[in-house]
């Protein structure tokens, strides 16, 4: 496949900076000791999460719907998006007096649903994924005649995401990595042209979902890729193909793409939550889980959290998965000799290396020798893997053989 170059000059940026100097909130960088210790590098955090909107995607909309004719805006506009797009291009509809209908997919988080709403859209739902809600929006904006707002492959979308990079590199002149999501690739590329306008030194990488890599393979193919399907707690990143314009900004502008799991985002969803009391969805801690990736140290590197609209449930499954995941939850199984004092062992075991029972289950019918033995699972409160593996060999030394479930 072929593609025309994209052409984004640096001032396309700067006037959606001054366009959105209203309109935006000022999210001042932070500076994180937890992430920071854990990289290797100095780590700062800008914080998109606390946005007008709860996400970045503010600007990108606003700047798009605010260069729009008279005309356009009376044809009225339609978006798809799986959440944060479209609470900008609400937000914006209703603070520019134009009228939005937003296709979301069918597995949008009712938050998000609910927030598009109350800014005066109409929503709807359609389709299991971002893509399948675009191709409806598609349909859509032929049959009626309106002004479609892509939420990542539009050069005025794009330069209102840059201005992150202009915030970025004013406040952190000496900036060696910035780290942004990626879904269709427009706020990566945004802040790629942005920032290496500004300085061409400046490395800028791309975080995708495992379960969702559409840009890093289109890189490592050399042409656009459709994935088939997508796999990722990240949902404001589940996108199957990238777009043009972000595909052939990528090649020129940014450094490299890299992948983490879920199982990563959910350890940078609990760190972040932990110690910086800040919230933030799934894809919107993504630069976080790539920290480690980075092989240079004691550079300054800054992630961009780019959203934080996320529902109460999902924060609480995050939570638990996420302490899992660091050994901070420690789940076990042992068969016992059933005569008295056994479990008083255990418990000595478990209270001298300061953990925390949380859930016990003494079952004597879970053994094939009911009569003689019983089944132990026990569920304790811990500080980490270091932690969990003195808690596992304090057992080996006292004759038990206990079997980890998480």
């Amino acid at each position: 496949m072929g593609t025309v170059r994209p052409i984004l000059d640096f001032k396309e940026i700067e006037n959606a900076k001054d366009r959105l100097q209203d309109v935006v909130k000022e999210t001042k960088l932070i500076y994180s000791n937890i992430f920071s210790s854990e990289c290797g590098n100095q780590v700062y955090i800008k914080p998109e999460n606390l946005q007008v909107t709860g996400s970045f995607k503010i600007r990108g909309a606003y700047n798009k719907i605010g260069k729009l004719s008279s005309e356009d805006k009376q044809k009225g506009l339609i978006a798809a998006s799986a959440g944060n797009h479209a609470q900008g291009v609400a937000f914006a509809a209703q603070k520019l007096g134009t009228p939005a209908v937003i296709v979301m997919p069918k597995t949008t988080p009712l938050i998000k649903v609910e927030a598009t709403k109350n800014l005066g859209a109409e929503v709807i739902l359609h389709g299991d994924c971002y893509d399948e809600a675009c191709a409806y929006a598609r349909e859509l904006e032929k049959e009626k005649g309106y002004i479609f707002i892509h939420p990542f492959d539009d050069l005025d979308v794009i330069a209102g995401q840059g201005t992150i990079g202009i915030e970025i590199l004013e406040e952190l002149k000496d900036a060696d990595y910035i780290l942004a999501a990626v879904g269709g690739g427009g706020l990566l590329t945004g802040i790629a042209v942005a920032a290496k306008s500004i300085n061409p030194n400046v490395k800028v990488i791309g975080v995708e979902p495992e379960g969702s890599p559409s840009l890093k393979l289109s890189i490592d193919s050399n042409r656009i890729i459709d994935l088939d399907s997508v796999k990722t707690i990240a949902d404001g990143a589940a996108v199957k193909k990238p777009g043009e314009l972000t595909f052939a900004l990528t090649k020129e502008y940014v450094d490299e793409i890299i992948t983490v799991s879920d199982y990563e985002l959910m350890e940078a969803f609990l760190i972040l939550l932990e110690k910086h009391k800040l919230i933030a969805e799934n894809a919107g801690v993504l630069p976080l889980a790539g920290l480690k990736r980075i092989a240079d140290k004691d550079k300054k590197v800054v992630c961009v959290v780019s959203g934080g609209n996320i529902d109460v449930l999902t924060i609480s499954s995050l939570i638990n998965r996420g302490l899992v995941s660091r050994g901070r939850v420690f789940c076990f199984t042992m068969e016992l000799p059933d005569k008295p004092g056994q479990l008083m062992r255990v418990c000595e075991i478990l209270a001298r290396n300061n953990a925390n029972i949380i859930k016990l289950d003494h079952n004597q019918y879970k053994t094939l020798y009911r009569f003689m033995q019983v089944q132990l699972e026990v569920t304790v409160e811990t500080n980490g893997h270091d932690h969990v593996a003195s808690i596992i060999d304090d057992f080996q030394k006292e004759g038990f053989t206990i079997n980890k479930v998480y």
